[in-house]
């Protein structure tokens, strides 16, 4: 079944504590087909880690959760959306496995209890030679001292809760003599050591070594089943980055589907990237997409005065792209030391020398590589580039940079390991880091992003779409997922405050008197995700007020700037609790409802066009578990929240909803024509007179306009003036109010009822 769009759902188990199973997309089925979407697109659905909110933390990738229903659960699921035409889209995991907790998880038991003997010792990356004695270093303890605190309950381990095995045969003596004899060797967390390939710098997350055959297959078995049975039409690849070989992974992941699955990989592409057309799928997951269609609703005019706010505030905004390099760094040598000395025997290993600087030259040079990495065809030029650009910056790494490029030529291994460190740094600098000091407009602050650079131009964005249609019509679009920082709602609310920057001056100015945060910078970052999320009526319930308070400690932890996750400052931390208090208790809760008030016409203007973009530029989209209708969801864990499906049924049997007639319109006629839309190519159509700039057009075939009005804070109240658009010959129709239209149309009439048109011409 050709997948035309999908609407994802997070899948998770009663043990969770909001469960969401298979029995319950069931229940969906009929609503989601009213919708108009083709294809339900579930999270990882294998067996994870007892309680998982996410299904990430894959502890069995041979078996599907117990939890949502099992294999006979699922197979209900798929045979109910088939009945109804619908297909299934599902969410794998190759790059990790959950270790959190070593009991559920039997490949890595098994290794932990017979060590280089096992029978899946071959299936996880570890450091061997890491521990003098050839042990598995796993930094799991509060500290060194509590392995004294280990003691023997029958065939394992235990300390608390937790348990690790006994290699047969070495049980006997007290817990610390115990430990001494096994395969594995507790340590601290903090010594910021590890022995084996984590996802990222998650401890609870080991790298599986999917370039081995044995691995794929063992660990690919039940997603071939899926395919031989014809239960999933697609797969989703999370991370593939992380993995040894990518491109190569595809390949046989290819063979294993058939030549017909729809493949999308969660691939972060830099704006200046583009991915390889030789690896054998359908585009990425999308972030790329979301820049784009978010981005033409920032209003650029806002970007000297919003800058000026920050640099008021004493930070130098324009220091952000080095500031960018230094975190990268700061990254590699602090959080993933462990990674980067690995590489750096591995470099011993290879050339049978080393140099003092090799660690340092290693982090400085991954912090001049733009992307997440560097090995895929397409961009062979990066390396040697970030080479180029870091020793003319450090002249005195030169010469440690030559040893690791002569690792580089006669090492695999010291090149995959690059690779891999480089993407794990770039996601824990700029996402995880970055996006949370950054509070220029932080709407821009998203996956996939860049800061830096305020909006994407109408130019940019035509001309992305029409490669995308040419190369990736079959890549997947969205706007909100599982990991984005803020809701497509509350993003663009944000972006309303591009267009009027001196406004919002003036407002956090006088906030900053009334109600002063703790820090200024972290005033002006909480003040946009605030407004993002206020009630329009101006009623806080206590259910906000948690979540904005439970994103604030996150916010401030991830920024590391006072306070961080390892090393809480529980001072500024509840000073900056209080400052939240005193905001939804006093003057400034009246200001900001009148503010909001004020703006969320032209935020729900921006989006409407926003989502009807997603729906409709080239590219399959993906409609997020409620985004139908207006969220105000803020960065996990609060975007994975329970949806109120009755609420969304009501509104589609109504169809009074602004938002669920754009994405029910859109994902319909997507079914009615899909060769406009798969095939249809993307032109752009120029709007005349003096606001032409506020409004965004363009063709799908030669039967489907889309047209968004934007920056209508800045319209004048006199609206449109003369400002039309030209329509191609014929009669068209306007799928969202039913109105028929020839062109040149003027924009007024155009936008009469909604600040959106869905035009099709009869």
């Amino acid at each position: 079944m050709t997948v035309l769009s999908t609407y994802r759902l997070q899948m998770r188990g009663p043990a969770s504590g909001e469960s969401f199973t298979f029995a319950d997309a069931e229940n969906l089925v009929d609503y989601l087909a009213d919708l108009g979407v083709t294809h339900l697109y579930l999270s990882p659905i294998l067996t994870a880690g007892e309680g998982s909110t996410h299904g990430y933390d894959v502890t069995d990738p041979t078996t599907i959760s117990a939890e949502l229903g099992g294999p006979e659960g699922f197979r209900r699921l798929a045979e109910k959306a088939r009945a109804a035409g619908l297909g299934l889209v599902v969410d794998i995991v190759p790059n990790h496995v959950g270790v959190d907790d070593p009991t559920q998880n039997p490949w890595w038991w098994d290794l932990l209890k017979h060590g280089r003997k096992s029978s899946y010792a071959s299936y996880f990356d570890i450091d061997w030679n890491l521990d003098p004695d050839g042990r598995i270093v796993l930094p799991v303890l509060g500290s060194d001292d509590d392995v004294a605190d280990l003691t023997v309950d029958g065939d394992v381990l235990r300390l608390g809760d937790r348990t690790w095995p006994i290699a047969p045969g070495t049980g006997d003596g007290t817990g610390p003599q115990v430990h001494d004899r096994q395969h594995y060797k507790l340590i601290g967390w903090r010594n910021n050591v590890c022995g084996y390939r984590r996802f990222f710098s998650i401890t609870s997350l080991a790298g599986i070594r999917q370039e081995d055959p044995a691995v794929f297959d063992a660990s690919h078995a039940e997603v071939k089943r899926w395919f031989d049975e014809g239960l999933v039409d697609g797969i989703r690849i999370d991370h593939p980055d992380g993995l040894s070989d990518p491109a190569g992974y595809l390949v046989r992941l290819r063979e294993l589907t058939g030549p017909d699955a729809w493949i999308v990989i969660e691939k972060i592409l830099a704006v200046d990237e583009a991915l390889d057309t030789s690896l054998p799928v359908e585009g990425t997951t999308g972030y790329d997409a979301l820049r784009e269609a978010g981005g033409v609703f920032i209003d650029p005019t806002g970007a000297e005065s919003l800058t000026a706010m920050v640099e008021s505030a004493g930070i130098v905004h324009s220091d952000f792209a080095a500031e960018a390099r230094r975190l990268k760094v700061d990254a590699a040598t602090t959080t993933l030391s462990s990674e980067l000395a690995r590489i750096g025997r591995a470099v011993v290993a290879a050339t049978g020398t080393g140099h003092d600087a090799l660690g340092i030259a290693i982090a400085q040079l991954l912090g001049h590589v733009g992307v997440y990495r560097s090995d895929y065809r397409a961009l062979s030029a990066v390396l040697p580039v970030a080479i180029s650009d870091t020793v003319a910056a450090h002249p005195e790494l030169a010469e440690p940079l030559a040893v690791l490029a002569a690792a580089l030529d006669s090492s695999d291994e010291v090149a995959v390991r690059l690779q891999q460190l480089c993407g794990a740094a770039t996601a824990k600098s700029m996402e995880d880091c970055l996006f949370y000091r950054d509070a220029r407009l932080v709407s821009l602050n998203e996956v996939g992003g860049e800061p830096e650079r305020f909006g994407v131009s109408t130019a940019e964005f035509h001309q992305r779409a029409a490669v995308r249609a040419a190369l990736w019509p079959r890549a997947m679009t969205t706007l909100t997922t599982h990991d984005t920082k803020r809701g497509e709602d509350v993003r663009a609310r944000i972006g309303v405050l591009s267009q009027v920057p001196s406004l919002w001056s003036e407002m956090v100015q006088g906030w900053q008197l009334s109600t002063p945060p703790p820090d200024p910078g972290t005033g002006l970052f909480l003040w946009q995700n605030i407004f993002g999320v206020w009630p329009a009526d101006g009623t806080v319930t206590e259910e906000l007020r948690g979540r904005l308070h439970g994103y604030a400690e996150k916010a401030i932890r991830e920024a590391a700037l006072h306070t961080t996750w390892n090393e809480p400052d529980e001072r500024f931390e509840s000073a900056v609790h209080t400052w939240l208090d005193a905001i939804f208790d006093g003057p400034v809760a009246v200001e900001m409802t009148a503010l909001v008030a004020r703006l969320d016409p032209h935020a729900r203007n921006d989006s409407l066009g926003q989502k009807l973009i997603a729906l409709t530029a080239p590219g399959i989209p993906d409609v997020y578990q409620g985004t139908e209708l207006w969220e105000d969801s803020l960065v996990d864990p609060d975007n994975r929240r329970a949806v109120d499906y009755p609420a969304r049924r009501r509104a589609l049997e109504t169809g009074e909803h602004p938002k669920l007639r754009v994405v029910r319109a859109a994902l319909q006629l997507r079914k009615e024509k899909p060769d406009t839309f798969l095939r249809g190519g993307h032109r752009a159509v120029l709007a005349a007179g003096e606001h032409a700039a506020h409004l965004v057009s363009f063709l799908r075939g030669d039967d489907v306009l889309i047209a968004a009005s934007r920056w209508t804070a800045r319209l004048p109240e006199s609206g449109w003036g003369d400002t039309s658009l030209p329509l191609p010959d014929g009669t068209w129709t306007d799928r969202l109010t039913g109105r028929s239209v020839t062109g040149p149309v003027r924009a007024a009439e155009l936008f009469t009822d909604l600040p959106v048109a869905l035009l099709v011409r009869t």
